[in-house]
């Protein structure tokens, strides 16, 4: 069987991965592989401390996708002999005033009826465990099961795995019979023809024509690297997320001793960096991690994720040769596992968790869903 699988993001080259694994014949179409929303994530596998109010659904779809991760980044690593960044070390979850405590408590105990572990602490010992922190860091949670790894590498090793199945071209339209996709054509003129199309293209996906028009919003984020001088290393060895007055930031320290600083989360239509999310996102760390000012700043990236109007995936079938598998906001790089072995059984005809695929299914929008070109 032959499947070709447009998008070579985390959710795309994974999919393509464990299709090949089964023994399937794989063809990957991206004009860019590895350089969408997946370049720009900064890898946090954070089924707790990603947990907000409102979004129940998402609850076991995170906990189940983090229950993978070993075995998904044991065998990643080991096929394509690549370093992972995956690093199992705990995460602090910090509040930087009297406000921000009260949030951080309300939401320990949402967590804490999920069944998660974790535990709340003061400053003070916030303090002794990342002497970096700032004197205004009031209170801290301890998740021991928030871990991280470097999505930039995954997708390296990926493309790695999969070298040959990828053509740099862009898709334009879904090639079909009448009845069912049978293919997709390129921009270039080119027709592949399929068994399977998986349709991975993230934000891209409406401008594929003869896709429905599935409700996808672009919600940009800007995120920063940057590079620690040697007197300063390692300014943390956990990752650190921040409230801030009610806003959200983190700090992901990686292997080599650099830092990753996001993320904004804006929908303002601005394509490229923003000047006002990268001095908030600067603004808000220098109030848990000071320190993170006398940093160099290496990259800053923006990219576009691609959301739902309930934040929960879009994975589903659009006709008999056709699956897509797209919307998954912020929780891209931590759904991967879960993502692609659901993207997976669907284009192998299989539904090995009926009640997650019945949690992602795009028809529960069905009312906004229409056939046909959707630009």
């Amino acid at each position: 069987m032959h499947a070709v699988v447009i998008g070579a993001g985390i959710i795309g080259l994974a999919t393509a991965w464990l299709l090949k694994k089964d023994g399937w014949s794989v063809t990957i179409v991206d004009p860019t592989p590895g350089n969408g929303a997946s370049y720009a994530a900064a890898g946090m596998l954070a089924p707790a401390s990603e947990v907000v109010w409102g979004q129940t659904p998402l609850y076991s779809l995170m906990i189940a996708a983090a229950q993978l991760y070993p075995t998904f980044a044991g065998e990643l690593a080991t096929g394509s002999g690549h370093h992972l960044g995956y690093a199992q070390t705990e995460t602090l979850v910090c509040a930087s005033d009297a406000a921000d405590r009260q949030s951080l408590r309300e939401l320990c105990a949402l967590q804490t009826s999920l069944g998660l572990s974790l535990e709340l602490i003061a400053g003070t010992q916030a303090r002794a465990l990342e002497p970096a922190l700032g004197p205004g860091v009031t209170a801290a949670v301890r998740i021991e099961g928030d871990h991280s790894i470097d999505p930039r590498r995954m997708t390296d090793a990926l493309q790695a795995l999969l070298t040959g199945s990828i053509v740099r071209r862009r898709v334009a339209a879904l090639v079909s019979d009448g009845s069912r996709t049978r293919g997709v054509a390129l921009a270039n003129g080119q027709n592949i023809v399929a068994d399977q199309v998986v349709v991975c293209a993230g934000v891209d996906t409406g401008t594929i024509e003869g896709m429905p028009r599935l409700p996808l919003r672009s919600v940009w984020g800007d995120v920063v690297r940057l590079s620690v001088p040697r007197r300063l290393q390692p300014i943390v060895t956990r990752t650190i997320r921040g409230l801030v007055r009610g806003r959200p930031v983190y700090l992901v320290p990686r292997p080599d001793g650099t830092l990753v600083l996001g993320a904004s989360v804006r929908e303002d239509g601005v394509d490229g960096i923003s000047a006002g999310g990268v001095h908030q996102l600067l603004r808000d760390i220098e109030r848990v991690v000071p320190g993170v000012l006398e940093c160099e700043i290496t990259d800053v990236t923006a990219r576009a994720r691609p959301g739902s109007p309930d934040d929960l995936p879009l994975i589903g079938r659009i006709d008999e040769g056709c699956v897509v598998s797209t919307g998954y906001f912020r929780h891209g790089i931590l759904l991967a596992p879960l993502g692609a072995q659901l993207t997976a059984d669907l284009t192998r005809g299989e539904s090995r968790d009926a009640d997650m695929l019945t949690a992602v299914d795009p028809s529960r929008f069905a009312q906004d869903i229409r056939k046909g070109d959707s630009r």
